[in-house]
């Protein structure tokens, strides 16, 4: 979720600048003129940054407020609740579209669907378990297909849907079946071939 939200506001800085960066930060966070005003309970204050940067962390445990650390000489730090952190503790399982999964093959379907935020192949491997070579190998090929872009952070590569693949994922409600709903249909072996003893 942290890093979802980093990229989130790297492409926002990318397309609209520092304003656009920081507009849906926080409603207390607003600018007047060329200063930007956070919110603080403890002290009030102006502190140029004079070429120090401002540092944006988020973190999950500062929700619902904003956080900013502004005394010298620390870093001028804000800490904000990261987007979609009220379903971080929710367990969620993902129905993707049959028909979708009919022609990416299930494992690839249920990879776009569990894009709805940007992750790295360990967390989607541990999420749907996978290998994370597997998931590697999955994502690749989603990527070529134009369905996932990947974006590096750091030592992390974040994969997320491109809007082609919002658009299948879209097309078709009907969930999935398990296993055991293709092998009542006659047509386990297409998906899951006999394996050689």
């Amino acid at each position: 979720m942290l890093e979802g939200d980093v990229l989130y506001r790297a492409r926002l800085l990318a397309e609209g600048g520092l304003r656009r960066m920081l507009s849906d930060l926080d409603p207390a966070v607003t600018w007047r003129g060329e200063t930007l005003r956070l919110p603080k309970t403890v002290c009030e204050g102006v502190r140029p940054l004079g070429g120090l940067g401002l540092l944006l962390v988020p973190s999950v445990f500062t929700w619902p407020r904003v956080f900013s650390i502004t005394t010298p000489p620390w870093q001028p730090t804000i800490r904000y609740p990261p987007r979609g952190v009220a379903t971080l503790w929710e367990h969620r399982e993902s129905d993707p579209p049959q028909a979708l999964a009919a022609v990416l093959g299930r494992t690839r379907t249920r990879l776009l669907a569990e894009l709805d935020q940007p992750a790295s192949t360990r967390e989607l491997a541990a999420r749907l378990d996978l290998s994370e070579p597997g998931a590697n190998q999955h994502l690749t090929a989603l990527r070529r297909a134009g369905l996932a872009s990947a974006h590096r952070t750091g030592r992390y590569v974040l994969y997320a849907r491109t809007a082609v693949a919002e658009t299948l994922l879209a097309g078709d409600a009907s969930p999935i079946p398990s296993g055991h709903e293709y092998e009542r249909a006659g047509i386990a072996e297409v998906l899951d071939p006999p394996r050689a003893h």
